[in-house]
């Protein structure tokens, strides 16, 4: 069951002038409508409305239809797609009905298989007006009227292209040479096309208009890729143009090309045909040996071929032969072509016209008349004669009173000439008979080619005014197009806007990362620089102490202990020199410098102090890291600064505990004077010089704290309350 759906009518009336009013309500007028989505907008096609008196029609793909009707008739709107709607027609006011929920997915896809069997249709409507075009040109034209409706108001340019070239065909047929150009002309309009110009320029030369013809051919000399038939055709055309524009070096040029191409692709007709147009050409020229020798190729090329062709080129070198007056070679020529016509089934040789003055068709009788022009013109009248009476007596047979009218005319003049007056003055007579016949004749063909042609320009202006409703409803089309292709061209911009804001956040985002990452990297650099630049420092500081150290050795003449000094001193400076390059050495590693160095200047100070180094067993040295000679210069402080001013002997402890899982607490306590009695004892010189030693350790501390979070806390405190003594504690954490 079909879903019922809302229907919204609005009803949109019209402005019109009080004379188009009528008191009579029963009088007809013209209702238009659309019929389209609620929401969307989107028209529906095919909806039928039809009224209560018979009237029909159904909404076209603008979703818009037209009626007649009258007040008080019921309008009734149907579809699959919704609930069918009923209106009673109060006034001629357009009717707007507005569908609830439609989407449009089903007509679209209606649509496409429509458009899918509307172009085998239009084919076969082509086909069936080429099948009338010799016939019946009524009935033709009538095909391609239908080919054209059957487009729409969509129309693929393709097909309409098809339909006018069609057209153009039909119109080259019967010699409707104007029409047949406008036809093309339009054909190309609508889809440019190489077959369709060559038809155009054909039709030009057809209609004598070798001027546009040439221009019209022309621009294809230097299209590529073209067919061999069809380039054969362009060059025949405008070999034909140039000849009748008296430009016969250009002409035979275009010729000779064609027939290059034509003998290269084994193409016989056109091979013969541009054989016979080199020798017109030549001919033209009175060229007659060049003219003969075409002609005589043309003749040999004809005989593989069929006989009418044959007998074509026989009566165009006839023709030649004539014009050169060789009148034996013309008649025995033309006695050739009347055997070969009467093999025939049909005595008659239809030949496509050129546009180049040459004759529709080759018939017996006028065969016979030739041969007889060609006697009388040797003044063989006896044998010109029966040739003149065969021609009359065929001419008669066939009602072609053209050839009738001068045969007999021409046999009054023979038997005139031998002075048989009686005989002339019949065929005389006879030859006024047939003039007045002929005059009936060309008035009455006369007067149906003017209806003929009344009737060929009504259908085209039918067709015509076709082409303008499509070409309306094409504009109407193509605007809602453009409308729709604006809507999504503002919602593709937005869009961009959209993705460009996004883009833009995510570059500066990724560009604030990359400039944090490179300024952290910077300072990482820096930091490893101003290390690097602090460790060289410390080392001459330590070495210039220990020298100090080795000197007093020297100066009290103890060789042996500056020996032993100096050993030590190597040894310790070996390792302080290997780890000088690295941020962090094992702590155990560290120990035994400290412990190797507190030796060296408890070796010097033996009197001024002990010392002991207490590390708790349980605690694994080997699993954490210290920044190497980080615990040196507290040590010396100690020693230097501390219980070297102390009177009596001092005692030096190092002791590590750990706090936790990843800390350790690494104490260096002195008994020394203390911080506060030492500052006392020092000269002006000292308190001027700070110590870069301890100076050193601190930016290290700080530097190595920023690198690695806090890895290292040092405190320094005195030992007593008293203010003697120092106590360092270092805290020191696992990676």
């Amino acid at each position: 069951m079909i879903k019922k759906r809302h229907i919204l009518f609005f009803f949109l009336i019209a402005l019109y002038s009080g004379f188009s009013q009528v008191d009579n309500k029963s009088s007809r007028f013209e209702i238009k409508g659309t019929v389209k989505g609620k929401e969307n907008f989107a028209p529906i096609s095919g909806v039928e409305i039809s009224t209560s008196s018979g009237r029909y029609t159904k909404t076209n793909a603008f979703g818009e239809f037209k009626i007649e009707a009258s007040v008080g008739e019921m309008l009734i709107v149907e579809s699959p797609e919704f609930e069918t709607v009923r209106h009673r027609i109060k006034s001629d006011e357009d009717i707007d009905v507005r569908v609830a929920g439609y989407k449009g997915y089903g007509t679209a896809k209606k649509e496409k298989r429509s458009s899918s069997r509307s172009i085998v249709n239009h084919q076969k409507l082509l086909d069936s007006a080429d099948f009338y075009k010799r016939t019946d040109l009524e009935k033709s034209i009538d095909f391609i009227a239908q080919s054209i409706t059957l487009l729409g108001k969509r129309g693929n340019k393709k097909e309409l292209a098809s339909s006018f070239t069609t057209l153009g065909e039909i119109y080259l047929y019967h010699k409707q040479y104007d029409l047949a150009i406008t036809n093309f002309e339009d054909a190309l309009a609508a889809q440019k096309s190489i077959a369709t110009t060559l038809l155009l320029g054909k039709a030009y030369i057809l209609n004598n208009d070798f001027q546009k013809a040439e221009s019209t051919l022309s621009p294809l000399v230097s299209v590529k890729n073209m067919v061999p038939y069809q380039r054969i055709e362009l060059y025949e055309g405008l070999g034909d143009s140039y000849r009748a524009l008296e430009d016969l070096k250009k002409a035979l040029d275009f010729y000779q090309e064609g027939l290059q191409i034509a003998q290269k692709n084994q193409i016989s007709p056109k091979v013969i045909d541009l054989n016979s147009k080199i020798a017109d050409a030549y001919a033209s020229d009175d060229r007659f040996i060049e003219a003969e020798g075409f002609y005589n190729n043309s003749l040999n090329l004809s005989k593989a071929v069929a006989p009418e062709r044959l007998i074509e080129e026989n009566e165009k070198v006839a023709d030649f032969y004539n014009d050169e007056n060789r009148y034996d070679d013309e008649i025995q020529l033309r006695k050739k072509s009347l055997n070969e016509l009467q093999q025939l089934p049909v005595q008659s040789v239809v030949t496509e016209n050129k546009g180049l003055g040459r004759p529709d068709s080759i018939t017996s009788q006028r065969i016979n008349y030739k041969i007889a022009n060609a006697y009388i013109a040797q003044d063989k009248l006896d044998e010109a004669i029966p040739y003149l009476e065969r021609s009359i007596v065929e001419a008669d047979n066939e009602d072609d009173l053209v050839v009738q009218k001068d045969a007999t005319r021409k046999l009054s003049e023979v038997y005139r000439y031998k002075g048989d007056f009686t005989k002339a003055l019949e065929s005389y007579q006879d030859y006024v008979a047939v003039v007045d016949s002929l005059y009936v004749r060309k008035e009455q063909e006369i007067s149906r080619a003017a209806r003929f042609n009344r009737e060929i320009a009504t259908k085209q202006n039918r067709i015509s005014s076709l082409e303008q409703e499509r070409e309306l409803n094409q504009s109407k089309y193509s605007l809602a197009v453009t409308e729709q292709q604006l809507f999504e061209e503002t919602s593709k911009r937005q869009k961009w806007i959209i993705y460009s804001l996004i883009f833009g956040i995510v570059l500066m985002a990724l560009t604030t990362f990359l400039y944090y990452r490179s300024g952290k990297q910077q300072k990482l650099a820096n930091n490893l620089l101003a290390l690097k630049s602090l460790r060289t420092q410390m080392n001459p500081h330590f070495i210039f102490n220990a020298l100090n150290s080795v000197n007093n050795y020297i100066a009290k003449s103890d060789e042996r202990s500056a020996n032993r000094f100096l050993s030590d001193f190597s040894v310790l400076m070996r390792s302080v020199l290997e780890n000088s390059e690295e941020d962090f050495i094992p702590l155990s590693k560290e120990l035994e410098l400290l412990e190797l160095y507190v030796k060296l200047e408890h070796s010097r100070f033996s009197d001024k102090f002990d010392f002991e180094i207490d590390i708790n067993d349980k605690i694994d040295i080997e699993a954490f890291e210290i920044p190497p000679m980080l615990l040196q210069p507290y040590i010396e402080n100690a020693i230097w600064h501390g219980l070297r001013y102390k009177e009596e002997k001092g005692f030096l402890k190092i002791k590590i505990d750990q706090i936790d899982l990843e800390t350790l607490e690494i104490n260096i306590e002195d008994n020394g004077v203390g911080r506060k009695k030492s500052a006392e004892l020092k000269t002006a010189n000292q308190k001027k010089q700070k110590s870069k030693g301890m100076g050193n350790i601190k930016k290290r501390i700080q530097i190595l704290n920023d690198m690695y979070k806090n890895k290292v806390d040092v405190s320094i405190s005195d030992l007593y309350d008293d203010q003697t003594g120092t106590k360092v504690s270092l805290k020191l954490k696992k990676d």
